[in-house]
């Protein structure tokens, strides 16, 4: 019986560490891609670096945000001159960058 319940017990924390969202997790937002768009620790990146080192105040990209391989570019900076890992194309930071950066045509 004891087992049982111990069981159970495991399989409640599992689903509760799982379903992050429950617990306020951030939603994608252009506001988050701006903080990010400034972290040095994006992507894990092992520099100080940010891409706003490169692209001050988003200038240049204005028109980035209609490239349909914007997701892939962003990785290549990750990777490259930010000395990161790359990002998950569905995750909150990749989508929040692609919102950020979007947001800089207007």
């Amino acid at each position: 019986m004891k087992k049982k319940g111990s069981v159970a017990g495991m399989v409640l924390c599992l689903s509760i560490v799982v379903s992050g969202p429950v617990f306020g997790e951030k939603a994608p937002s252009a506001v988050h891609g701006k903080a990010l768009f400034n972290s040095t620790s994006l992507g894990g990146a092992a520099n100080t670096r940010t891409c706003n080192a490169c692209h001050p105040d988003g200038r240049g990209l204005e028109r980035a945000g209609g490239n349909p391989e914007l997701s892939r570019v962003i990785n290549t900076c990750i990777t490259g001159p930010l000395k990161g890992s790359k990002l998950e194309p569905g995750s909150i930071e990749m989508q929040s960058l692609l919102l950020y950066i979007k947001s800089l045509k207007q």
